[in-house]
This record gives structure tokens, sequence and C-alpha cells, in this order.
């Protein structure tokens, strides 16, 4: 299995949450500005999605920023 860590090289957005029980945790890297950030909690990881979905990855492809 080849190595799935988010770097400028391979970004993107990870989410975990292990069981229902347990919290969410939540990164990603930007590939088109290289911004990086992390999220512990459910509410934490929904407010990292949104703000991956609305300023990095989705729109930087929109621009043609990558």
């Amino acid at each position: 299995m080849s190595d799935l860590t988010l770097t400028p090289e391979s970004p993107g957005l990870h989410v975990a949450k292990p069981s229902a029980y347990a919290p969410a945790t939540g990164s990603y890297v930007c590939g088109g500005c290289d911004a990086a950030a992390t999220a512990h909690g459910d509410t934490a990881v929904q407010g990292l999605v949104d703000e991956y979905t609305e300023r990095h990855g989705p729109a930087h492809r929109q621009t043609g920023g990558y």
C-alpha cells in the first residue's frame, strides 16, 4: 500500500470517524495554495470540510488554480 499522507504534491481532504461514538478527525492540504489544516471533533471537522470546499480544493479547480 502506498503512503496516503496528504502533501502539496498529493493534496486532498481526509476525514475519519472510527465509530458513531468516537469524535471525527480531519485534515486537508490544498494543492492550489499549499494551505493545510486539521480538526478534531464532529463540529470542527464539519467546519474544516466546509472551509476546504469553499476556499481550497474545488475552488482552485474552478478558477484554474491547479
